[in-house]
């Protein structure tokens, strides 16, 4: 029997963005008809007020990524993230229904909105991540293999329930394809079926898929139950391609052709490179000038840091940024950069914390070998490694690289070789799925890494 508050990813989302809006409506009757009073007309500016206040709610959320349901399933990121979006919604709120309209403000109800509004967006989120990990909110899952993959079967259900189950699913049962109970113990595998939600399936080939197996799966779908291959579930619950196990059936996942991109992709990145090239540029060379000062003082050698990494269709291109290292921080041969790494200077260190060293890469951009979204370009001595480690790691070079990208606000700062191969699931999903929305949503969380100092 199918439990009433089984939850997949989506509807957990969906579930906590509903909540949070109850407690913004809730805050924004408070702000409307307690702390605000006096000379503005509720009645035409009160609907003004309520689109403005959920809007700003959207964005701020967004932003911070507090939909996130790895991070959002901790108490100490729900806590900091929570208080974050709370504190900079009811004050920013706030500040510009004052400044849009002339009125009196209630003093003890807006100390009653700005204080509490943080404090009940927290309590709200501190009892989802409470009953999201009760058994009600799990959706149980039976994960059907091949012998092949039983080496891996325990990661493959590690990646299914997910961390602290924030995915929303609990494998009850795996089982082989080769397993007896498929041909001489259905009757176990129906009473299974009775107890469960999901089926999650992973074999090589499913044209020579067993019989009893197939046949299982379609009286799975009979009485209404998701399934899912491995694959399909963690492209769509992780946002990115599981490499290892693509095998023979890459390209056929990857969905890659020969045709023509679509032009209002194509016309919104060329928009994106040329409004943040003037942006991006404005700032570069307003610092200039300090960095070139600094530089003297604090960091003796060249400002700038060239370099040849691999671009579009496997092109070497140079790549421009202000110096953070020593010197000779290659002499012993090259190295990826780690988070504390000791080749990087004191001044260094600044430039990096604010991003202020990457401002120079705009100079690829306006030259054409970059774009400001796409896979992080990489140097030929580890591409050719990577290249070893797996063959279609060449697949990035089929678009500009960019100075942001998918795998840049999805994964932390990649350090090794093992790094840039989980990156490349990432960059993978990014081709596949490329368009407008994902490349406003890169801009959104690219915002988020800056501020919060996450990935890149």
């Amino acid at each position: 029997m199918n439990r009433v508050f089984t939850l997949n990813v989506v509807e957990r989302k969906l579930f906590l963005f509903i909540g949070d809006l109850t407690i913004v409506f809730f805050y924004l009757y408070l702000l409307t008809d307690r702390t605000l009073r006096g000379t503005f007309d509720q009645d035409r500016h009160g609907l003004t007020i309520y689109i403005m206040g959920v809007v700003l709610f959207s964005i701020i959320a967004y932003v911070i990524d507090i939909y996130n349901l790895e991070r959002a399933s901790k108490p100490i990121s729900i806590f900091r993230l929570s208080l974050v979006v709370g504190v900079l919604y009811s004050f920013a709120l706030f500040f510009l229904t004052v400044l849009l309209i002339n009125t009196t403000v209630s003093r003890p109800y807006l100390i009653v909105f700005l204080a509490l509004m943080p404090f009940s967006l927290t309590a709200w989120r501190l009892i989802c991540s409470n009953f999201f990990i009760s058994q009600p909110f799990l959706k149980n899952a039976i994960f059907i293999f091949e012998n092949s993959f039983e080496d891996e079967k325990l990661e493959n259900i590690n990646d299914i329930e997910g961390i602290k189950n924030s995915n929303g699913y609990k494998v009850k049962l795996s089982i082989s394809t080769c397993h007896d109970t498929f041909s001489k113990n259905p009757k176990r595998l129906n009473k299974a079926m009775d107890k469960v939600d999901t089926v999650i399936i992973r074999i090589k080939d499913y044209q020579n898929m067993p019989f009893e197996v197939e046949n299982f799966l379609t009286k799975s779908m009979y009485f209404g139950k998701e399934v899912f291959t491995f694959t399909s579930f963690y492209e769509s619950t992780y946002e990115a391609l599981p490499l290892n196990l693509l095998g023979n059936n890459f390209y056929e996942v990857l969905h890659l052709k020969n045709k023509r991109s679509h032009y209002i992709q194509k016309l919104f990145t060329k928009l994106v490179d040329i409004i943040l090239c003037l942006f991006v540029g404005l700032i570069f060379f307003s610092v200039v000038p300090f960095v070139v000062l600094l530089n003297l003082f604090f960091n003796r050698g060249p400002l700038f840091y060239i370099q040849k990494r691999i671009g579009k269709k496997g092109r070497e291109f140079n790549i421009y940024k202000f110096r953070s290292m020593v010197v000779d921080a290659e002499k012993s041969g090259a190295k990826m950069a780690t988070n504390n790494d000791a080749r990087i200077t004191p001044f260094g260190k600044i430039l990096r914390m604010f991003r202020i060293d990457e401002l120079p890469q705009i100079i690829s951009v306006i030259k054409g070998d970059m774009s400001f979204i796409g896979p992080r370009p990489e140097r030929k001595v580890f591409v050719d490694q990577l290249d070893k480690m797996n063959p279609f790691y060449s697949v990035r070079h089929v678009i500009k690289p960019g100075i942001t990208g998918w795998a840049q606000v999805k994964y932390k700062y990649g350090e090794n070789l093992e790094d840039s191969m989980k990156k490349l699931e990432y960059d993978l999903y990014y081709i596949k799925n490329r368009s407008v929305t994902l490349d406003i949503r890169i801009l959104f969380k690219t915002i988020t890494t800056i501020l919060f100092s996450r990935g890149v």
